[in-house]
């Protein structure tokens, strides 16, 4: 690197069309710097001030630049990573040693982690930790553009934690290869600043509201479905937590997954990076965070909206009559145990397979949606989407068997569950839906 030596006053040059600093009444050999604007160069030449005043020993002095910026808790490699920080008034050295000295966790390695974690390894967040217990499958690369096709089958946190290593090797890396619950989450929680809350459930969300509330952490909070977003920041200082939001879980037949429903893939890298840059304001202390208010991102129109709320007196973890003092069970809680469908009212893709083979051939009712039917579905089924089951029921008949499919199984046992109140008793539901007849029976078969 080329580089200029001088003992003069602190001064601005140009060469070559560039501009360059030198410091005052000291012998150090400074980089020369290419700054792209006036605006730029001012906030530098402030910066370069700051390091003068803070350095400066008297017209004898001669020091290193490394002695300079190890003086500031940072070292040359850091402060040439993070120089567009370094310029930022409302971040600048401090707010970098902040960051260097801070802590998140990110629970969900999927299309709202990677973009987080990533923002956060680069913006030099000093430890990230990395929660998810599954594999990287094909169906993830759509979005979760850290994963290559060469990931396939890997643990998610090996192979993220592989590639953020290469991003920043400066900052630590923990790999919590767990999924997270009531026994776990409490410890895994308390060793970090602040957390994400990158899941895709309602049981995970609850699960990691109640135990941010109960040790005072920050919740920087997001979700995804189809071309929508939402963002808040919960568990805050006198700021309203998910609770206060959501009192009570909607009722588990009524929510659809990413899965089921479907996202545009960018729709998490932009709600993932909306969260890194609340996590880093929340570790900063500046800005206005998404406190007490739900940002509410439509992908369709490219429109922003903001519905505020405040803080519930009544809540049952924050509010200051708690009826929640200690993490409970978050599948019965949201209403998932009782929606299970019992051992005997199940068939596997195997056995189905064995029983059509035999020539006992069972009626097939699929009930996703006619897209979803077009792009695969079992021979000889019949389509009745899960919503006009209720008014369809005269289609079939008392006496048949029946086994009900869908993509994964979750629509499938709330369409058995309602054929069987209505007087069926021979009814079961494929387990793991179409998606299992594909990766067990039929790899032919398109996977979606």
């Amino acid at each position: 690197m080329e580089t200029f030596h001088l003992a003069g006053p602190l001064q601005k040059k140009m060469r070559g069309g560039h501009k360059f600093l030198a410091t005052r009444e000291c012998s150090w050999e400074i980089p020369l710097l290419e700054v792209p604007c006036e605006a730029c160069f001012t906030n530098l030449l402030a910066f370069w001030r700051m390091l003068g005043r803070r350095f400066y020993l008297g017209s004898d002095s001669s020091r290193s630049l490394s002695e300079l910026f190890e003086s500031l808790g940072l070292t040359a490699s850091e402060t040439q990573r993070y120089s567009r920080h370094l310029v930022l008034p409302k971040v600048g050295p401090e707010g970098q040693r902040r960051l260097k000295r801070s802590s998140v966790l990110v629970v969900g390695l999927g299309g709202l982690g990677v973009p987080a974690a990533v923002y956060l390894v680069s913006a030099g967040v000093g430890r990230v930790g990395i929660v998810d217990s599954d594999l990287v499958e094909l169906s993830n690369l759509q979005r979760q553009f850290i994963f290559s096709k060469a990931d396939l089958g890997r643990r998610k946190v090996d192979a993220a934690e592989e590639k953020l290593s290469l991003v920043n090797p400066e900052i630590r890396l923990t790999c919590h290869p767990v999924r997270l619950d009531s026994s776990n989450a409490m410890e895994l929680i308390g060793e970090y600043d602040v957390v994400i809350d990158a899941t895709d459930n309602l049981p995970s969300r609850y699960l990691i509201n109640d135990a941010c509330v109960l040790q005072a952490k920050p919740d920087v909070f997001a979700s995804v479905l189809g071309f929508d977003g939402q963002a808040s920041v919960f568990s805050t200082p006198n700021g309203p937590c998910y609770r206060c939001l959501y009192p009570e879980p909607p009722p588990a037949d009524s929510v659809k997954s990413c899965e089921e429903a479907g996202v545009l893939n960018v729709i998490p890298g932009i709600m993932g990076s909306i969260q890194a840059n609340q996590a880093i304001m929340v570790l900063l202390g500046n800005g206005t965070p998404l406190i007490g208010r739900l940002l509410v991102f439509n992908g369709l129109d490219n429109s922003f909206k903001e519905i505020k709320f405040r803080k519930n007196s009544s809540c049952a973890v924050c509010g200051p009559n708690p009826t929640i003092t200690q993490l409970i069970d978050y599948e019965e809680f949201c209403g998932l145990k009782g929606t299970e469908t019992p051992a005997e009212f199940n068939i596997t893709a195997r056995q189905l397979k064995t029983a059509i083979d035999s020539g006992r051939r069972p009626v097939l009712l699929d009930v996703r949606e006619p897209y979803e039917y077009s792009l695969c579905h079992l021979e000889s089924s019949t389509l009745i989407p899960v919503e006009e089951l209720d008014t369809r029921l005269g289609e079939l008949k008392r006496d048949s068997e029946i086994v009900v499919y869908c993509h994964v199984g979750i629509r499938s046992a709330t369409a058995v569950r309602l054929i069987r109140q209505a007087g069926f008793s021979n009814v079961r539901n494929l387990q793991g839906g179409i998606d299992e007849w594909a990766r067990q029976i039929d790899n032919k078969m398109p996977r979606y």
